[in-house]
This record gives structure tokens, C-alpha cells and sequence, in this order.
């Protein structure tokens, strides 16, 4: 299957349940799964369709031997970035005598500079901040290269959580982590550049599409914030389901949020049914799953980005055939208002809705608290490197 192609019912390309049916392959008949994790192993063990990786997720991987290679080639390409970025192109000056000497190079060719040695212990903390940085971009993509070994289709790389209120930012650093694809021949119609669902963020997205480039919209936890993505132009949003459920159960106790009442399942099924009855083209994948009964009632969504542990319980219940509850041949009976949603209506609705805000800021410090651990990690290496 095409990266790009699903179904605009919101189905997936037919997948036949086996001849011993389990949950996780009833699922796969009309959703879309995607592994959520950088581990390697699992994704060779459950072939998904496409992968999602996050800061939290590479910081995981990369403390476990295995990735250790990894995150050493980024370290040597993320050096060499910094290295070529403080040489001056060098020209070979235009020859006189048309004649060229063997082995020279041709007049005005660009020469690449033999680069000095490097110590990161002797750089002041700014330039060690680049240096961090540019391994940081180089170890996403690392990742996302031995992903995409395995899947058929998209796998998302996250833009910086601190970034999530700078457009300009969000739109540099995505470029960045394209080009780093790009060097290594990947072309960005495999990837998805995953940014947090502000104002700016949804800004930069659409201003990225422009140029072809696709997003993965993350962090949705309210219905209007959907909409705005959808309305951009954006190629995939991915609504939050467990982490909705996290903060009514903490918030709002004595409540039965169970199956058809989990406030996570009722978001993405409004979400879906909205952009299903005015057939807007983004993709519709639910993720923060836990539970089996939320991936059941969610079943027909586009996409799902499942965990491992929740891959494993669905593959476990043998004999499970799940049916879609998501049709689109309900949406004749559903009264939806079409709503258009501007700045001022996104930040007028996401103030009203305690739940997204909070949601949304904790899952962009969470990040970036995780990114900064990551970074951590990487400096200790590059300090060790040169003592």
C-alpha cells in the first residue's frame, strides 16, 4: 500500500482476517495499526503499516545496547555538521592556462576543507548547544532509517516540543530533519513531520504542505483543534485518547467512563464524523491507547498508533473479531454543524476546554522534558568522547 493512501471512508486496504482470527488482525480489516515505538524488535515483530516515534520513546531505546550504534553515527555526522558549518567554501581560483594538470580539480569546483580535529570540551556552551542539537536531529532520523526498513509506509519524526509556539522555528527544524532524509534517500513523501497542535504549530503545517511537506498534528485533545488541523490542509492528526481518559478520571471522579462513555472514544468519534460528513482529507489516527476497549470501540478509524503492550493484548485475544463502530453509513444520521475555525475561535474554545489546555501544555513540557534528558544524554557521551 501507497504511504499517502487511505481510503476516504476512513476504511484501510482490505487485510483478511486469518483463518485463526485474533483481535489485532480483525482490527487491521478496517484500521490502519501503527506501532507507537523506537524499538526496532517490535516493529519486526508486528509489521506495521507505518511507526511514530517521540523524544520519550528515543530516550528509551537509546538507553539499551543495542541502539548504542545508532546514536555513535549520529554523534559523527552530527560533528562533522558543525565542523563543515564553520569552514568557508573554498573556490579554486580560474587557471590562466587552459591546461589542467592530472589530478587537479576543475576551476571554480567546490573543495571540501580538511576539517580540524574537534573537541567538544573546549567549546563554549553555545557552540556545545549546536553540537547537541545537530546529533539530536541526526539520531531522530537514525531512527526513523531503520524504521523504514520495516514499514510499507510513513514514519513520523518529532520537531522540538520547545519550538511549539514558534512557527518560523517549527517550519526551520522540519526542513532540517527533510534534509537529513533526503541525504540519506529517503524522500519526504515517506515521512511525517510531528508537531504539537498550537495555534503556530497548525500555522506551520499548512505553511509547510505548501512545500510538500506532510505533518502529523499531535497533542489533539479538543474538537475544535481538530478542525483547525483539518481546515489547514494537514495530512494526519493524532487525538490523544488514554490521556483525555487520565484527566476526567482524575478530575471528574464518580463518572462511568467506560466503552461508549470514555470521553477519549467520544472525541475521536466526533472528530471522525465531522471530517468523514464534510470530507475533509485528513487522516484520523487514534493514539494514547491502553485498552482493548478502546482500540474495539474505535475500530474503523483510519489509523491507529498502538503500543506494544496493547499490540501483544489484542494479539492474545484469539478467536476476537472486532466490528467497525465508526461507519460512514451513520453520518446520514447525524447532525453536525459545520463550524470554521479562525485564531480567534481556536484560542476562545481551547480556553473553555480545561481538559485540551491542560492536556496540551503538560504533553508539550513532557516532551521537552524528555528531549532535554535525551540531549543529556548525548552531551555526557560527546564530553567522555574527548577526555
Amino acid at each position: 500500500m501507497d504511504a499517502a493512501e487511505v481510503q476516504h471512508d476512513g476504511s484501510s486496504p482490505s487485510k483478511k482476517v486469518k483463518s485463526n482470527p485474533n483481535a489485532l488482525n480483525s482490527l487491521r480489516d478496517h484500521t490502519v495499526v501503527v506501532a507507537d515505538t523506537g524499538k526496532i524488535n517490535d516493529i519486526q515483530k508486528f509489521q506495521p503499516q507505518d511507526a511514530t516515534t517521540n523524544p520519550s520513546l528515543i530516550l528509551e531505546a537509546a538507553k539499551l545496547p543495542e541502539y548504542q550504534a545508532l546514536i555513535d553515527d549520529a554523534i559523527q555526522k552530527g560533528i562533522k555538521a558543525y565542523q563543515v558549518s564553520k569552514q568557508p567554501v573554498q573556490k579554486q581560483p580560474k587557471r590562466t592556462n587552459s591546461r589542467k594538470k592530472k589530478d587537479e580539480p576543475e576551476n571554480n569546483e567546490i573543495v571540501e576543507p580538511e576539517l580540524p580535529q574537534f573537541n567538544f570540551n573546549t567549546l563554549n556552551p553555545e557552540e556545545q548547544k549546536i553540537v547537541i542539537g545537530l546529533v539530536t536531529d541526526q539520531l531522530s532520523v537514525n531512527f526513523g532509517l531503520e524504521i523504514l526498513k520495516l514499514v510499507p509506509g510513513y514514519v513520523s519524526t518529532e520537531v522540538d516540543a520547545r519550538l511549539s509556539y514558534d512557527k518560523q522555528a517549527t517550519i526551520d527544524k522540519a526542513k532540517r530533519i527533510i534534509a537529513l532524509y533526503e541525504q540519506a534517500g529517503i524522500t519526504k513523501e515517506r515521512i511525517l513531520i510531528k508537531i504539537a497542535s498550537t495555534w503556530e504549530g497548525i500555522q506551520a503545517a499548512k505553511a509547510l504542505k505548501k512545500e510538500g511537506i506532510s505533518c502529523n498534528m499531535t497533542l489533539i485533545f479538543n474538537y475544535y483543534q481538530a478542525l483547525a488541523c483539518a481546515q489547514a490542509g494537514v495530512r494526519l492528526i493524532s487525538p490523544f485518547v488514554g490521556r483525555i481518559l487520565d484527566w476526567f478520571t482524575k478530575n471528574k471522579t464518580g463518572e462511568d467512563y467506560s466503552r461508549q462513555n470514555h470521553p477519549g472514544v467520544k472525541l475521536v468519534t466526533s472528530i471522525w464524523n465531522s471530517f468523514k460528513k464534510f470530507k475533509y482529507d485528513t487522516i484520523v489516527m487514534a493514539a494514547s491507547l491502553r485498552l482493548v476497549d478502546e482500540a474495539a470501540e474505535l475500530c474503523g478509524c483510519d489509523r491507529m498508533t498502538i503500543p506494544i503492550k496493547l499490540l501483544n493484548d489484542l494479539q492474545g485475544l484469539e478467536g476476537t473479531v472486532l466490528e467497525p463502530k465508526l461507519k460512514v453509513e451513520n453520518l446520514d444520521k447525524l447532525n453536525i454543524e459545520k463550524v470554521i475555525v479562525d485564531e480567534k475561535t481556536y484560542r476562545w474554545e481551547m480556553n473553555q476546554d480545561a481538559m485540551g489546555t491542560d492536556k496540551l501544555n503538560e504533553g508539550i513540557r513532557k516532551f521537552a522534558q524528555d528531549l532535554e534528558a535525551l540531549e543529556n544524554v548525548i552531551k555526557q557521551k560527546l564530553t567522555q568522547n574527548n577526555q
